[in-house]
């Protein structure tokens, strides 16, 4: 079992995390499932407790075109993909340069700006368990029923690549703040904003430790000064309390945490599991 010794503070987008051995997978036949796969980790919390850790090897980074279908490795960084859609003049991909991360982490969770999304346009996805056609997964803003490894996802191949779009998602990302963060802290819940019901119960800017919601948008949880892995749950575990106590809303994460004593973004982390 071949393996990396990571430093989460200068890998992951957060800055938070200590150094730890992580398994490279290179065959699907590998797959531990004990084994939690991380990405390019921009939408991650790594704990103090992590469970044991894999990455995609190298060999999942690569983008080709085959039979007028466009084909593109799960490790794939999305600057990667954007610039070789630029270059080659491909549509529907113009919003993937403002998404960071690798093209596994995105397709996972159905990354996307507004109505602009990753399922809007792929045919099948190839993981560990074998392939999945796009009819074969459920999925929703922000969400798919992907259990297993993605290695590789195959598109509709459109031509036709639309500047005039990059320009409008550039500004979709004028309102983020550039301070550490794992993007968007929450998913907005039907008809209304995280953002908004952050700063409605009193929390845009509210500072724990070296970690607040930030002053720029409210449903950034920034890494403002040497913020720790307690000072994000901390205040995780308050927005989830004053908007469910306020408006009967309960904030679902967008962020995965990564520790033993809670089980990723879609546990309520008001009831750790210890």
């Amino acid at each position: 079992m071949n393996s990396k010794r990571i430093n989460f503070f200068h890998f992951s987008s957060t800055k938070i995390g200590g150094s730890l051995d992580v398994f490279i997978l290179e065959e699907a036949s590998e797959f531990n499932q004990d084994y939690y796969l991380i990405g390019a980790c921009n939408n991650t919390l790594l704990g103090t407790q992590p469970p044991p850790l894999m990455i995609l090897s190298k060999k999942y980074d690569y983008i080709k075109i085959e039979e007028n279908l466009l084909k593109i490795g799960a490790a794939t960084p999305s600057g990667k993909i954007a610039s070789y859609c630029k270059k080659h003049d491909i549509a529907n991909f113009e919003f993937v340069s403002h998404l960071p991360g690798t093209l596994g982490g995105l397709v996972k969770m159905n990354a996307g700006l507004k109505e602009y999304e990753i399922f809007n346009n792929p045919i099948s996805v190839s993981t560990c368990n074998g392939l999945k056609e796009k009819e074969e997964i459920n999925f929703v803003y922000r969400f798919t029923d992907i259990k297993t490894p993605i290695l590789e996802a195959t598109f509709n191949l459109s031509y036709g690549f639309d500047k005039e779009k990059v320009e409008l998602f550039k500004k979709m990302r004028l309102n983020q703040p550039n301070t550490p963060s794992a993007g968007s802290c929450f998913k907005n819940p039907i008809g209304d904003y995280a953002g908004r019901l952050i700063e409605t119960v009193g929390l845009k800017g509210y500072r724990v430790g070296g970690m607040e919601f930030s002053e720029v948008h409210a449903n950034f949880l920034v890494n403002a000064d040497n913020g720790s892995f307690d000072d994000a749950i901390f205040l995780i575990q308050e927005a989830q309390k004053r908007v469910y106590e306020q408006f009967g809303i309960w904030l679902e994460n967008e962020i995965i945490v990564l520790d033993k004593r809670f089980i990723g973004s879609d546990s309520p982390l008001l009831n750790p599991h210890v």
